[in-house]
């Protein structure tokens, strides 16, 4: 596997690719992450690939099987200034996934993509829905440590703050 920017002439598959993820999420037992509102909508999806904050992992025959948002500064993302429930571990300058998907035809596409971010920010800050048990699974396996609680501005429901540094 390997990783590359999103282009526009992606957006069609990374959409189908987070359809799937939305279907996937639901019938493990996670349908109000992403499920209610259709997220993430496509007009944010574009956005994210005209700043350069958009990536896809593509499989050995350069077919495009994941999608994430990565960025990497100081103090980058607002929902992280403040956590409840906990503290973050370093306040140093990190990097965050965000709207990671696979579309399931690969094992370890999570994994791959994550790595590859940490790789890049060797600080990297992830948050979670409390249902989504498979990723806080995937994130413990990986390293991560559960710092507390934040909240997005998408829904009501809170969401488990990790990080890794």
């Amino acid at each position: 596997m390997r990783i590359r920017h999103s282009a526009k002439e992606d957006i069609d598959r990374i959409m189908e690719i987070y359809a799937w993820s939305r279907r996937f999420m639901a019938d493990h037992g996670n349908p109000n992450q992403w499920g209610p509102t259709n997220w993430p909508p496509r007009p944010l999806i574009e956005k994210d690939i005209e700043e350069g904050c958009s990536y896809v992992c593509l499989d050995e025959s350069d077919n495009i099987i994941g999608t994430f948002y990565y960025i990497f500064g100081r103090d980058i993302e607002p929902t992280y200034r403040e956590i409840e429930d906990g503290k973050w571990i370093d306040d140093s300058p990190y990097g965050v996934v965000h709207r990671i998907a696979g579309d399931g035809s690969v094992k370890g596409i999570g994994s791959f993509c994550i790595n590859w971010a940490y790789d890049r920010s060797l600080h990297l800050r992830i948050d979670t829905h409390g249902d989504n048990i498979v990723m806080q699974n995937l994130l413990k396996k990986l390293g991560f440590v559960h710092c507390g609680t934040i909240y997005v501005e998408e829904d009501h429901y809170p969401r488990l703050a990790f990080e890794k540094c």
